[in-house]
């Protein structure tokens, strides 16, 4: 366990008072997403600011400094039975909580356990002028104004360096079944959509190379009647699917040379046909590409399905690689950013171009 904050505070005020930009890093293992980070910015690391401050198994509630990596809290939780149920992606041993958040990034059970966003209860943030503030708390209540703790959820550092946060943590089921059949892709859509919404313990759905599985987890007798009553072959290594589904380890996810898009779009629409292939997650919400394309190609399509895409690894990195934004949203991220980053220390340009 290791307090950082005298240090960081200190690189940050000296960055702004000699009017140099940092590029915020923790695990370095999400380097590859967002644009191209500044070659002349220095590099403000997070590596060592870990460790649990508080846990409460009971109250299901953990605060963590934003350095401390999946793999030690994922094993805390597991010694009181609990884990993260946004699932985040592990992309290495050195994956940090605090780059997930602010990279707004989640597993398989996104649609039915929320999103990593929707679990951060608080947290303590480095604004552009060194100061080190608190958001939120350790309890869910309303507020007036920005839900500042959730606004960082995409971010990308763009607002702050993410010092410390809270969040809530979750029982581990006590059952999981996958179920697998074949299928078409167009098929698949509407048969995962359906399952989705009946009222069963359903946690993932996927549709990969013609085939369709469906994750059961929840109360054993929940779990088998219901594996009973739909269609499908158990999948004997199914924790293993889903595990490297989450950690983007699936043999999809090999190919490091052509470009990957994710199109977030309404779980029933229909894409059109392109040469490339394809994987749908989330029940058809989160569908992933792979192959040679252009943003501005793309575009039109996610927004005709009621979403956006983005270029999430390979391409061109020096472009725009997020869904464009009109205007108005320009305007309010621009001022956001004012309000938290004047002078512009923070990841300049890793977001957007403009931001």
């Amino acid at each position: 366990m290791a307090d950082q904050i005298d240090l960081l505070q200190e690189q940050v005020q000296h960055a702004r008072s000699n009017n140099r930009k940092l590029n915020i890093v923790g695990g370095g293992t999400k380097a590859f997403m967002g644009r191209t980070a500044d070659p002349d910015a220095g590099t403000l690391s997070l590596a060592e600011h870990t460790g649990i401050v508080e846990y409460h198994p009971v109250e299901l509630v953990l605060t963590v400094r934003a350095g401390t990596t999946l793999k030690e809290i994922e094993a805390v939780l597991a010694e009181q039975g609990q884990c993260l149920h946004f699932e985040p992606p592990r992309f290495a041993e050195t994956s940090t909580i605090g780059g997930t958040l602010a990279c707004n990034l989640s597993g398989p059970s996104r649609p039915w356990a929320g999103s990593v966003r929707d679990q951060v209860l608080g947290v303590r943030l480095l604004n552009g002028k060194g100061e080190h503030l608190r958001f939120g708390g350790q309890v869910m209540k309303n507020v007036a104004g920005y839900d500042v703790s959730r606004l960082q959820a995409g971010a990308m550092g763009a607002l702050g360096v993410i010092t410390e946060i809270s969040m809530k943590v979750m029982p581990k089921p006590a059952a999981t079944v996958t179920l697998v059949q074949n299928m078409a892709m167009e098929e698949a859509v509407n048969y995962m959509n359906r399952r989705a919404g009946e009222p069963k313990p359903i946690t993932g759905g996927c549709w990969l190379d013609g085939k369709v599985y469906l994750r059961l987890a929840g109360a054993r007798s929940a779990v088998e009647a219901t594996a009973e009553q739909w269609q499908g072959s158990i999948m004997e290594d199914g924790e293993q699917f889903w595990r490297q589904l989450q950690d983007m380890r699936h043999a999809f996810f090999a190919d490091m040379d052509t470009p990957l898009w994710r199109f977030s779009v309404g779980s029933a629409a229909t894409l059109p046909v392109m040469e490339g292939q394809w994987m749908m997650d989330w029940a058809g919400a989160q569908r992933w590409y792979r192959g040679e394309a252009e943003l501005s190609d793309l575009e039109p399509i996610a927004r005709a399905s009621g979403g956006q895409v983005s270029l999430f690894r390979g391409g061109d990195r020096a472009g725009e690689v997020m869904h464009s934004q009109p205007e108005a949203l320009k305007l309010i991220q621009r001022r956001v950013k004012q309000s938290f980053d004047p002078d512009g220390v923070f990841n300049p340009g890793r977001l957007y171009s403009w931001l």
